[in-house]
């Protein structure tokens, strides 16, 4: 589900407006912003992924996400873990704390955010 920078741009856009037209989207950029053959071709591609749907309106197209940011975010990091930490999570958490420079007091609080989440979710099911 890997996407390209100007597609993960124009998720981001769609994900926060949750649906737009194409001149909605291109004026979401900032300067220089991309030309409106360019956003079209980009969405075109997105909907051949899968990732984008459309509804016609006359001849305008309102485009909104198929997939969720969730969804995308897991996917992604989940690739991450995959690819560049042996598909182990404590390595993976092990190299952020170092590269951030984590305090065994932060490293401690999240772990005691990660038992509330994990008690929150096993009491959903």
């Amino acid at each position: 589900m890997q996407l390209t920078r100007a597609e993960e741009q124009i998720m981001q856009i769609l994900w926060d407006r949750k649906e737009g037209l194409v001149k909605d989207i291109r004026n979401s950029f900032s300067e220089p912003k991309p030309a409106r053959n360019t956003v079209s071709t980009v969405l075109r591609i997105l909907e051949k992924k899968g990732h984008v749907g459309h509804k016609v309106y006359g001849n305008v197209h309102l485009y909104h996400p198929l997939i969720s940011k969730g969804e995308y975010s897991k996917s992604q990091l989940f690739g991450l873990m995959e690819s560049y930490f042996n598909n182990s999570f404590p390595a993976m958490a092990s190299f952020f704390a170092r590269e951030k420079d984590l305090t065994l007091q932060e490293l401690e609080e999240l772990l005691e955010d990660t038992k509330k989440e994990l008690s929150k979710s096993k009491r959903r099911k």
